[in-house]
């Protein structure tokens, strides 16, 4: 399974430049610098190269490694530039800190994105058709939010408390 920022167009901390794999490929290689966000513990990089040639949209989904670990994201256009988020355990399995250099692979990730809950949340959603055809609905992020917060649980109390949050957070009145 599996969100940086600055005002300038350019690609600061950028060594080498974004290469082709091959002659048709869109897969691009490349080194940057892995940044962190002023106020918080967010870190990204920037796309050294134009996403929306390359990948033939502004928001897209990518997959690729970066040191040789393995990731799924999304490169999005924010300030003029294009960001992809480098979260902790990505960072983490990439052995990469904000202000390192870091190697990139990426690609378009044309592979579906598909959370399926785990069997127990099933089991509560199968139950609720209010809470199921929010599920329905929900993106892939927000199905993995979920997801991920009940399988994170350590007691099997404390699970069952957040599948039951998780029907409630889903048939809430809308804000």
């Amino acid at each position: 399974m599996a969100r940086a920022e600055r005002n300038s167009p350019g690609v600061a901390g950028v060594s080498g430049s974004a290469l082709r794999e091959g002659p048709m490929s869109e897969k691009r290689r490349f080194k940057v610098v892995l940044e962190k966000a002023e106020e918080s513990e967010a870190c990204g990089i920037v796309i050294p190269f134009d996403v929306k040639e390359a990948f033939r949209s502004v928001r897209v989904p990518v997959r690729g490694t970066i040191n040789g670990f393995p990731f799924r994201s999304t490169v999005m256009r924010m300030g003029g530039r294009y960001l992809m988020a480098v979260n902790r355990a990505l960072r983490e399995g990439a052995k990469a800190n904000s202000g390192d250099t870091i190697d990139v692979v990426m690609e378009r990730d044309e592979e579906p994105r598909v959370i399926s809950p785990p069997e127990d949340l099933a089991r509560a959603l199968a139950s609720h058709r209010q809470a199921q055809a929010a599920w329905d609905k929900l993106s892939y992020t927000h199905r993995k939010e979920f997801v991920l917060a009940i399988e994170d649980a350590k007691k099997p109390e404390t699970r069952a408390r957040r599948v039951q949050k998780t029907l409630e957070e889903l048939t809430a009145p809308k804000k």
